[in-house]
């Protein structure tokens, strides 16, 4: 049997894996905690902690993705909790980022989406989510 426990890591591609990890830096409001250089020299993956469980945010060079791995934005969303949609998507906008799903309420019972294109071509979904909340307070993070 396999459980799926929890989001580990996310992965995100880059051309400009700097640009990037500056643009996630001002987004989360701090650094990556770990980075790792490519035959090169420069930085090809960096990684961040965020959120209240720590999940992993890892900005990887493009030139690593694996072979046939889109290069549009498209696919799967990944959603990530936010107190306020609103206020997150408006600020995710002014950043650059473009409007790929508007706010769209899911239901009546509270949850509702949103997803953005990054500069770097990434989808970022971001939700008001209730259950989020709900588990979140009965670990004490809420």
């Amino acid at each position: 049997m396999t459980n799926l426990r929890g989001l580990s890591t996310l992965v995100f591609w880059a051309d400009d894996v700097p640009a990037a990890v500056a643009w996630y830096t001002d987004l989360l409001g701090h650094e990556n905690y770990f980075a790792r250089r490519g035959p090169d020299g420069q930085v090809a993956y960096a990684e961040f902690r965020t959120g209240d469980f720590q999940a992993e945010l890892g900005i990887v060079d493009r030139r690593w993705a694996p072979a046939g791995a889109a290069t549009a934005p498209g696919g799967a969303v990944m959603y990530w909790h936010v107190d306020d949609l609103e206020a997150t998507v408006d600020r995710l906008i002014r950043m650059g980022a473009e409007e790929f799903e508007p706010i769209t309420p899911r239901g009546d019972t509270g949850f509702v989406t949103a997803s953005v294109v990054d500069p770097f071509g990434n989808v970022l979904g971001v939700m008001h989510n209730p259950h989020y909340v709900e588990i979140a307070a009965s670990a004490g993070k809420g």
